[in-house]
């Protein structure tokens, strides 16, 4: 409750509160309203930007008893349940009446729909299914007074006034809390095609998403990118993984064992994920497109999963790189939208950076097909003063400077509050503020995460009942 699970935020809380129903939330933000007390709203605990622990002595206000599945329309295809339900749970859930969830996440185990929502996590499926923002058709959420707000419709179309449901996706409990969401689920495919493959250069990566894009069309659902020394960090740390392609033939095998040659990075690898609804249809055009791509030297090597466990292992690859960054040790984790060309350029002026100091290591990873790099720091010997000053803020500020995010789907939390500046503008920002303070006067709810210097803008009264 006190400790995020990369061990790297922590705080001081002596009260974890767990309630079952929109009526408990309510009463207790109301009572903590009233007592000018500060409460941490708290999921799967997941979050990799310390939103969802305490920073000091907050009320933890844990939302696993919440997790309920409240009705499922078959036609539709629209769920509806409580915020404490875990996202595979959801997923089997729906699978099973024909329908797959719009998000997937490595954390799908483990993390609460409600922290899905609160900080519009993205995931593997953006790229075909888009974000929460279009994907939530409405919430329960209780403010910071008590008060339940129900926007829990399940219609497409709702144009009448603002879309409030909106305020609450994203802001990571800071404005209410959710208790309840209403999602759009999408048909489950017939077919399921994946690709494991080998690039030269972070270019040819490009080159193949381009064609992807092209030749795959209607049917692409996932492009994802890892370099070499993620593959490292993943076959090393974890139990039983290792590279796809090493078992695809001599060649392949050859290729791993010299790390690939070429650009600094590379061998770089892909997964690239289709669905659709005739398997012979989408075979073939995945075959056609990997024909295309190893013939303009795009692609060096590659294999099409040939059954769910080859599927499963090519994923556990991909989805476990950041798993066996904290097993190896202490991670400082960048997660960055930008121009598709300008991502892999940023790893390599980090990587120059920490090279001088032992042990460290950069990795590049993400979700190429929608410009999400995450830039993970490896420090198996701990954090510290000097590693972070040379990251922060150039990394921050490199980013500015090519128009990017400084948060593409983690939030801001803690960690980046302080820095939100370098992707809104101080107009933007101080209206996030004003927000804030119009709906959490005693700004009780998550406090210090977020909004840059929230501390000043209202301070939390002690009460006195006297």
């Amino acid at each position: 409750m006190n400790k995020d699970w990369m061990g790297k935020y922590s705080g001081s809380s002596s009260l974890g509160l767990r309630p079952s129903s929109t009526e408990q939330v309510s009463q207790i933000l109301a009572y903590c309203s009233l007592r000018r007390l500060a409460l941490v709203p708290q999921g799967g605990n997941t979050g990799l930007v310390g939103g969802s622990v305490p920073v000091f002595d907050e009320v933890v206000l844990n939302m696993s008893a919440m997790n309920k599945i409240l009705s499922f329309d078959e036609v539709s295809g629209v769920l509806v349940c409580q915020a404490g339900c875990i996202l595979q749970t959801l997923e089997e859930h729906v699978s099973q009446r024909g329908y797959i969830m719009p998000l997937d996440l490595g954390a799908k185990g483990s993390c609460h729909i409600g922290g899905n929502l609160s900080t519009n996590a993205g995931g593997l499926r953006l790229l075909r299914y888009g974000s929460l923002h279009g994907s939530v058709l409405g919430v329960e959420a209780v403010l910071p007074d008590g008060t339940v707000l129900d926007l829990l419709r399940q219609l497409r179309k709702d144009n009448t006034g603002y879309d409030l449901k909106q305020l609450f996706i994203g802001s990571e409990g800071t404005l209410g809390v959710i208790t309840a969401v209403a999602i759009q689920c999408a048909p489950k495919p017939a077919s399921v095609q994946l690709a494991f493959l080998s690039c030269p250069s972070f270019a040819a990566v490009q080159q193949v998403l381009r064609h992807a894009k092209q030749s795959l069309g209607e049917i692409l659902s996932a492009v994802e990118f890892l370099d070499q020394e993620s593959m490292a960090m993943a076959t090393q740390y974890l139990p039983g993984v290792s590279n796809p392609l090493a078992q695809a033939g001599p060649d392949a095998a050859q290729q791993q064992q010299q790390g690939g040659g070429g650009e600094q990075g590379g061998p770089f690898y892909m997964v690239v994920e289709t669905q659709g609804s005739h398997a012979g249809h989408d075979k073939e055009k995945l075959e056609g497109f990997l024909e295309a791509v190893m013939a303009d030297g795009s692609v060096a090597d590659g294999t099409l999963a040939e059954s769910q466990a080859q599927a499963a292992a090519i994923w556990r690859v991909r989805e476990g790189i950041t798993e066996s960054l904290v097993r190896r040790g202490a991670v400082y984790k960048y997660d960055l939208s930008m121009p598709t060309h300008k991502m892999y350029e940023l790893v390599q002026l980090v990587r120059q950076r920490v090279a001088h100091l032992p042990g460290v290591k950069a990795v590049g990873y993400g979700h190429v097909g929608d410009g999400n790099l995450h830039l993970n720091v490896s420090s198996p010997s701990g954090y510290s003063d000097e590693l972070e000053q040379l990251l922060e803020p150039f990394v921050y500020e490199w980013t500015a400077q090519q128009s990017g995010s400084i948060s593409a789907e983690h939030g801001i939390g803690l960690m980046k509050a302080p820095v939100l500046g370098y992707s809104k503008s101080s107009e933007a920002v101080n209206l996030m503020q004003r927000l804030k303070v119009l709906m959490d006067p005693h700004q009780i709810l998550n406090p210090y995460k977020v909004l840059p210097g929230v501390e000043h803008m209202g301070r939390v009264e002690m009460y006195d009942d006297r």
